[in-house]
């Protein structure tokens, strides 16, 4: 036998062989055959290509790949993955042979639509792919932001604006040991928030061969299960730990006739690496990038010439695995392979980025909860605003220590807050997801498995609390208005679909937004600085306002806005034209995809809202529509495995047409799981490959 492939109710694979090697190259197959479309775009936007596969919307990405040199980083971790962990990388190959047999068999309708065939996977692609995914998870670009907004109002500003950004990812999770459990062991649940995409980002899979039997959630494109599995007596779950651990350098450079320089911390010049490289565009004209190099790191934006706009200036980006030539790739076998608390941990101690908070448990009541990552030990300008790299000061002095955490009454929530991971990063999420995590949690004394979704599922909203208040205190309205208010009060506070309170509540917050980022106060931040495209989105004065908007109307000193004149503005013009319906009338559901949808099908209406449990995002002031949210949910049950559920925001398979290409989104939506089946008698055998 070299492997069988097995699929459940719900399409979901289930692969097994004789060995891992085996196995990994039933994973690129299976893999390709559900997800070719998806794999072929992640090669693209890993090797900066994506502009000839999706035209020219794409080329902001395409320049910043290039610039920060992704692809060549991932040659490099291969190769030093080749020399230190050779188990590994043949391991890896293995995958990336896998994914070439599969998508030389592939009839995706995508590439017929387009007219275009499928290239070829190298053995570093993986881990371009990885690269690429989460070199923005940390979210560097803020330190842009916090450089604009302290140009315009002052390093005050920075604190008052300080909440989780529009472009960083986070997730819930929850640890509940066995002395709170039903069973007597414990339960690990939660749900990783991120940009939807369709297909979706996560596949979830099931691997079985001698060594290990894992179900878990993989990433197309990536081999093993590295952020969500169970094993069978071992459970894993991670949440973003929004820690800073990427640099930004202002550089001084200059032409000679040899190159380019860059001005050194040591008062000299040095010779900085360069070259240039052509981004054909699908419809368009090729473009031509220069790629600079410096000590510090890869030039991403402004050169020797400046920016765009005349300034005369350039960064460069500094990232552990273009330091270290390490991705962490040499966890993922010993993730698979684990069978209590402790080969996890070991594991871990492998993990380089994204720096995560990982939550775990066994069935012999093992717990753990710490932070997974390499943070480098800097000065602390380092991790509030870009640097300056001609001055002594700014280096990469060693690796903090990853931080650990116990549990409090038998339970642990992790929700993007501040926690274990704090001496490492500058910005958090708000508290109120995991408090009301934790609230909810010490509301019953014993937790079973299936209870789990009614948390995952929570649209409580805290941080409505201070726009309410004002609201509250406001008089002298138009009839409307204070009929508008009278409604407010009474609402819930919970933003339910169908919830026309809800929707009220989301359109006067939207109308605050706007008028505060009108005032002749914050106006003048909304012209952002020159950088590239893919960095605006850190730099938007809106969502910015949106994102603190509770610090904004808490704060001693705004600025001298008068907040309750803007908020009674707001409530006046949302009742010369309230909104129609309820909240799942305008939150619907905006998953990005490469090519445009052609079924016809109409978005659905979402629960939830951004510091809400059910976290979909929208952008106050902007559009209510949520390109952020759960991007998979889990509940891992380490009393019988059998017992654990998991849903996507889709379905298994990411062929339009497919049965289970949205088979489970009435699921994700009625806030269900699909069972976890790992018994091969109750599978239906696909193939003998």
């Amino acid at each position: 036998m070299s492997a069988e492939t097995y699929r459940d109710a719900w399409g979901i694979p289930h692969l097994r062989a004789a060995t891992a090697g085996e196995l990994a190259r039933a994973q690129g197959r299976v893999t390709a055959r559900d997800r070719a479309w998806q794999l072929e775009v992640e090669r693209h936007r890993a090797q900066g290509t994506s502009a000839s596969l999706l035209g020219p919307g794409v080329l902001s990405w395409d320049r910043l790949a290039r610039r920060a040199r992704l692809a060549d980083t991932a040659r490099r971790c291969f190769a030093a993955l080749e020399d230190k962990d050779p188990e590994t990388a043949a391991w890896v190959r293995e995958y990336t042979d896998g994914v070439n047999e599969g998508l030389a068999a592939c009839d995706a309708p995508e590439f017929a639509r387009t007219g275009l065939a499928p290239g070829r996977w190298e053995p570093w692609t993986p881990l371009a792919v990885w690269l690429a995914t989460h070199i923005l998870f940390a979210g560097f670009p803020a330190k842009l932001w916090r450089e604009h907004i302290t140009a315009h109002l002052g390093p005050d500003a920075v604190a008052l604006f300080a909440t989780d950004g529009p472009g960083t990812a986070g997730s819930n999770g929850w640890l509940v040991s066995g002395e709170r459990t039903v069973t007597g062991h414990a339960i690990v649940a939660g749900d990783p928030h991120r940009f939807i995409e369709e297909p979706g980002v996560y596949q979830q899979i099931h691997l079985s061969c001698p060594e290990f039997d894992v179900v878990g959630l993989a990433v197309p494109g990536v081999p093993g299960i590295a952020h969500f599995g169970h094993t069978g007596t071992v459970a894993w779950a991670i949440t973003n730990a929004m820690a800073d651990y990427q640099d930004l350098y202002r550089e001084r450079l200059r032409r000679t006739g040899a190159g380019v320089e860059a001005l050194g911390p040591d008062g000299t010049w040095h010779r900085a690496a360069r070259h240039t490289e052509t981004i054909h565009v699908a419809g368009e004209d090729s473009v031509e990038v220069e790629v600079i190099e410096t000590d510090r790191g890869p030039v991403i934006a402004g050169g020797p010439e400046g920016l765009d706009d005349g300034t005369p200036a350039a960064l460069s980006l500094r990232y552990p695995p273009r330091v270290t030539a390490d991705l962490g790739f040499g966890a993922l076998l010993p993730l698979l392979r684990a069978r209590r608390v402790a080969d996890v941990d070991r594991a871990l101690d492998a993990w380089a980025e994204p720096v995560n908070v990982v939550q775990a448990a066994d069935t012999e009541g093992g717990l753990l909860h710490r932070v997974a990552g390499r943070v480098p030990v800097r000065a602390t300008a380092n991790r509030l605003r870009p640097v300056p790299a001609w001055e002594p000061g700014h280096e990469w002095t060693g690796w903090h220590t990853p931080p650990r955490a116990g549990l409090t009454d038998g339970v642990a929530v992790m929700a993007n807050q501040r926690g274990p991971a704090t001496p490492l990063g500058v910005e958090f999420a708000p508290p109120h997801r995991a408090d009301r995590i934790a609230a909810l949690l010490a509301g019953k004394e014993r937790w079973s498995a299936a209870d789990m979704p009614a948390l995952h599922t929570d649209t409580h909203l805290a941080s409505a609390g201070p726009l309410l208040d004002l609201v509250t205190a406001l008089d002298g309205l138009s009839p409307g208005a204070a009929a508008l208010r009278d409604r407010l009060l009474a609402w819930d506070r919970h933003m339910d679909a169908d919830s026309a309170g809800a929707a009220a509540y989301a359109a006067v917050r939207g109308a605050v937004v706007r008028h505060l980022a009108a005032h002749p106060a914050l106006a003048p931040a909304a012209v952002p600085p020159a950088y590239p495209e893919v960095l605006q989105p850190w730099l938007a004065l809106v969502p910015r306002i949106a994102y603190a908007l509770e610090h904004l109307l808490r704060a001693e000193d705004p600025y001298g806005i008068d907040r309750a004149e803007a908020v009674r503005a707001a409530l006046e013009e949302v009742a010369a034209e309230p909104p129609a319906g309820t909240w799942g009338d305008t939150h619907r559901l905006a998953p990005w995809r490469a090519l445009p949808d052609t079924s016809g099908s109409p978005e659905p209406g979402l629960s939830g809202d951004h510091d809400c449990v059910l976290c979909t995002s929208a952008v106050p002031g902007l559009t209510d529509r949520a390109a952020r949210g759960p991007a998979a949910r889990y509940v891992w049950d380490l009393a019988d495995r059998r017992r654990s559920g998991w849903v996507v925001p889709h379905g298994a398979s990411g062929v339009p047409g497919s049965p289970h290409h949205r088979d489970q989104q009435p699921l994700w939506l009625g806030g269900e799981l699909a069972p976890v089946v790992t018994d091969f008698d109750r599978l239906t055998k696909e193939t003998d490959d």
